[in-house]
């Protein structure tokens, strides 16, 4: 395991990375910097402009409702909380919810639609998927896309997605072969979707011939993963957000941003990093720096943050209620903390858990945040030569039985390797667990 000093990370520097300016999500000028359009009235929500639509920018991730356990210890959303959150997100102007029928093992949106329906149709924007990886027939397309609507007791959805499309042949394979495409396009002309769009997982040349496609399909919007370690430093098969920026705008299509704090490890920073953050803007939280970069991009309608507690919810609604714009060097300086981050031994792991469930019961997003968590709390054990080393392979040890059930930790794993085709950070999931797994074994061994 390497070994990072302090002083090595403070030692860093790294280049600029102002943004190309763009406008708002229709018809404007671009400039060299990254003027912020901000519609709003101080103390209300920030609003961005979509045709008729006046979408809030900070929107609702639904991928991570709080969950309890029922009465036969089966995981399921705890309706009452969501309700909860709801009710504050709505009467502080958050009006975008983005959903699918894959989230939280088929939960979602149901949980989402018993919430926001509570409130009039027309004060809330619906966005839900076509997640029809393991079976894209136009059958149980068709299916899944009725469901939709079903659920949500509508006759339109407002933003609708082509989930997690790669490049030209997934599209083609997925949605022009099978003829759901022409069944999508017939659908908005009645007016059942309002606007269609794709969310994107890929490299260069897969978002590229999306791009051409445009040509074809005029996408009403596309989702990109983006943040300020992304932008310049993509892992994985991710393309650097700067780039999709770029093209998007180019063809003045409006964005939204998933994983605008990568699962929550941008809010959950090693250390170093956030005392540098912290300490250029004190009053603040970690995570608004994440939500501020995005949101100073003015091609960006709507920025997704998955909030599972009331805490989190009410720390983003404070920061789009007094939005702060970036300056040319937070820019800068966002960069250096991004090849900070890039260079500690975590797992990009964003809890997604599109890899769940395991088949054989493994908890992976839960082993990988355990680990991640270490690291940035300074209580990763690293050699028996480090300082308070048994005290700490001891805080490792019982705390990962806490936090993992003993038949879902990583020893468990038989690598049948069902999990790593639905990353979309392309982990070679059962190479990390048997890593974790081995060091465990070694901390239990006293052999680190």
């Amino acid at each position: 395991m390497k070994d990072i000093s302090r002083r090595d990370f403070l030692k860093m520097t790294g280049a600029g990375a102002a943004a190309i300016g763009v406008t708002a999500c229709e018809n404007a000028a671009k400039s060299t910097l990254p003027p912020t359009v901000i519609d709003k009235t101080p103390g209300e929500m920030v609003l961005r402009s979509c045709g008729e639509d006046k979408v809030s920018l900070l929107g609702y991730g639904c991928m991570r409702w709080p969950m309890i356990k029922d009465d036969n210890g089966k995981d399921i959303i705890d309706q009452a909380a969501v309700n909860e959150l709801v009710d504050y997100a709505m009467a502080h102007g958050v009006n975008y919810y983005d959903t699918s029928p894959v989230y939280l093992q088929g939960q979602s949106e149901e949980a989402t639609a018993k919430a926001l329906l509570r409130y009039p149709r027309d004060s809330w924007f619906l966005a839900t998927k076509l997640s029809n990886f393991s079976n894209y027939t136009y059958e149980n397309s068709v299916k899944m896309y009725k469901r939709s609507l079903e659920i949500f007791q509508t006759d339109h959805i407002d933003y609708y997605l082509l989930h997690s499309i790669s490049g030209g042949d997934a599209f083609r394979q997925r949605y022009e072969d099978t003829g759901i495409m022409d069944f999508l396009l017939e659908e908005k002309k009645k007016g059942h979707i309002r606007k269609l769009g794709l969310s994107f997982h890929g490299h260069k040349e897969g978002f590229d011939e999306l791009m051409e496609l445009h040509e074809k399909y005029h996408w009403d919007f596309v989702q990109i993963q983006m943040n300020f370690v992304d932008w310049n430093h993509a892992a994985g098969r991710n393309t650097n957000a700067s780039y999709l920026y770029e093209e998007l705008d180019k063809r003045e299509i409006p964005i939204v941003i998933m994983e605008p704090l990568l699962g929550g490890r941008l809010a959950n920073l090693p250390g170093p990093v956030a005392e540098r953050l912290k300490g250029k803007e004190p009053s603040k939280s970690i995570a608004s720096w994440s939500f501020r970069f995005s949101g100073s991009h003015p091609r960006v309608l709507s920025i997704l943050s998955g909030m599972t507690y009331m805490e989190n919810l009410e720390d983003n609604v404070d920061t789009f209620t007094h939005f702060k714009p970036l300056e040319k060097d937070d820019y800068e300086f966002l960069d250096e903390m991004a090849l900070m981050i890039r260079d500690y031994p975590l797992i990009n792991c964003n809890m997604c858990q599109y890899c769940m469930p395991c088949p054989y019961g493994i908890d992976i997003p839960n082993i990988f945040k355990y680990y991640n968590d270490t690291i940035n709390n300074g209580t990763f054990v690293q050699n028996a030569e480090q300082e308070n080393y048994q005290k700490l392979r001891k805080r490792y040890l019982t705390g990962y039985n806490k936090a993992i059930e003993t038949i879902r930790q990583a020893d468990h794993c038989i690598a049948c390797n069902q999990c790593s085709p639905h990353c979309p950070q392309s982990l070679r999931i059962p190479r990390e667990l048997q890593r974790i797994d081995e060091y465990i074994e070694k901390l239990k061994q006293g052999k680190l």
